[in-house]
């Protein structure tokens, strides 16, 4: 079985540090011991509550996620708050935590490649503001209507409801940034996007663009991120061989009515 610092090594050289941007932490975030060999792995977007109690419950030795368990700088280990509890919680149970943020978006292979590829992309390139290259631009296999797109956008990554600003009729070229996707809507657009998918765009932004010829389709930050689980279990399995890996069963802990 691998330990926490083979594992941890591993995906540093498939995600390097030099990928995250500057006020990014991410890297391994919780360790009692690096040497602890990893028998059974989780996976989850976020670190809530909820994924360390099922992470427990499961017999994980470590979890990986796409979001930052620690964000910034934690001045005391008292339970004082959400993020202090749940590390206090880990390391009793003896669970490490590993986090890859904003590398696992620009990376090859990562957030926004497997975005492209859900959606079959040609000719793709990647873009991005202030240097990062993290958004990709593509294809479409055939062009299809925009209201038709966004069904599709819905049925694939499983959201149970898509917000759509028409700018264009038909989809064809597309832009696509999971996550938080606002600052990057002008540069989709003089890429030569006609559509841009994202998670999540403020709503005057979703206007503004629509009124400059730019379709912007939101499908939810979770739902455009959480499938980069597959890119871990494709990278682990590669380097280790086949693992016990489990994705966290209860999707976002948001409610839709």
């Amino acid at each position: 079985m691998p330990k926490i610092s083979e594992i941890y090594q591993c995906l540093e050289r498939a995600l390097p540090s030099s990928l995250s941007c500057d006020w990014d932490n991410d890297g391994l975030m919780v360790c009692a011991s690096p040497e602890m060999e990893v028998k059974k792995i989780l996976f989850a977007l976020d670190i809530t509550p909820a994924v360390t109690e099922y992470a427990e419950k499961i017999g994980a030795d470590l979890i990986i996620s796409h979001h930052p368990l620690i964000f910034s700088g934690i001045l005391r280990m008292d339970g004082h708050d959400g993020t202090t509890r749940k590390v206090i919680s880990l390391l009793k149970n003896n669970i490490a935590a590993m986090s890859f943020h904003t590398r696992l978006d620009a990376a090859d292979g990562g957030v926004n490649d497997i975005l492209a590829s859900l959606f079959a992309l040609s000719d793709i390139e990647k873009f991005g503001v202030e240097g990062d290259t993290a958004a990709r631009i593509g294809t479409l296999p055939k062009p299809i209507a925009f209201e038709d797109f966004c069904k599709l956008v819905k049925d694939t990554l499983g959201a149970p409801c898509v917000c759509g600003a028409k700018g264009n009729e038909i989809v064809s070229r597309l832009a696509v940034l999971g996550g938080s996707g606002k600052d990057y809507i002008c540069e989709a657009q003089k890429m030569g996007a006609d559509t841009y998918l994202t998670g999540e765009v403020n709503y005057n932004y979703l206007l503004e663009a629509a009124e400059n010829g730019l379709s912007v389709i939101t499908a939810g930050h979770y739902h455009t991120e959480v499938p980069c689980a597959a890119f871990f279990e494709k990278t682990l399995t590669e380097a280790f061989g086949p693992l016990d890996f489990v994705r966290f069963p209860g999707g976002c802990e948001f409610f839709y009515c």
